[in-house]
This record gives C-alpha cells, structure tokens and sequence, in this order.
C-alpha cells in the first residue's frame, strides 16, 4: 500500500538523492534535496513498506505563478499511474495560481500534455551548465 506525505522531518535525504539518481533525474545531493524541498510551497513523498517510491514538489507563491519540478519515480513504479497521481496532485495544489509551468523531460511532452500543459514559445532558461542542457534536449543552440 502507498503512503503519501507531505512531511519534511522523516525524509532520509539520502534516500531521496538515491531516487533521483535511480528515476534518472540526474545526481541531486542530499543537501541540495533538502534545500529544494524545503523551499517548496508544495511537496510530496510516497512510500511503499517504508521505502520512498516518488516524490515532487512545486514552488508557487500563492497566487500568480507555480512551478512543478523534481517529479521522480522509482524504476520499479514506473508505468502503473503513479508518476500521473503525483503530477495531479501538484497541479491540484497550484490551483487558483494564473500560470502552472514546468519543463519536461526531452521526449516526455505528450505525458504532460494530457494534464493541459502546452508548449510555451517564450520560454527562457539561464542554466549553470549550459552545455549540458543543450546536450540533454533541453535548449536549442543558439
């Protein structure tokens, strides 16, 4: 049975930077985990016989504009609705914000496209390795 909570004081930050790594997200140290989750409006982590599963989270500011990032799911769960569930949820949350954003996974699109997220044709990104966000699908050269 899947547990969800929204708790900060019982997450094993480890075990969140393990997930990342395994969902692949990429190698999202446990300091900077703690960091993000912390700063985040909205926050989900699901266990399953006490092993985290999924997570996510939202920053939003209550009224004008909400991001959803850092949806990770367990290889093990992948495929069974959980990674869907999570995503409800988040957009749940960001409810009454004027604008919901995130950016997906190259490739990923059609998935978050069935929530009612659309292609933004203005948006911009500053990232801190540029090269690799190019490499990754997730800028165009310039």
């Amino acid at each position: 049975m899947l547990k969800w909570s929204d708790a900060l004081d019982d997450v094993d930050w480890q075990e969140l930077s393990d997930l990342y790594r395994r969902a692949p997200l990429g190698d999202k140290s446990p300091a900077l985990l703690r960091t993000v989750f912390g700063n985040s409006r909205c926050r989900w982590f699901v266990r399953e016989n006490g092993v985290l599963v999924a997570a996510g989270r939202a920053l939003a500011d209550g009224a004008d504009c909400a991001y959803i990032c850092d949806v990770a799911v367990s290889p093990t769960h992948q495929g069974g609705g959980l990674g869907k569930a999570m995503v409800q949820r988040l957009v749940d949350q960001c409810q009454g914000h004027r604008k919901i954003i995130l950016y997906a996974v190259p490739g990923k699109e059609p998935f978050y496209q069935r929530f009612g997220f659309r292609r933004m044709l203005t948006a911009m990104a500053i990232f801190q390795n540029p090269a690799a966000a190019t490499q990754g699908g997730y800028v165009g050269e310039e």
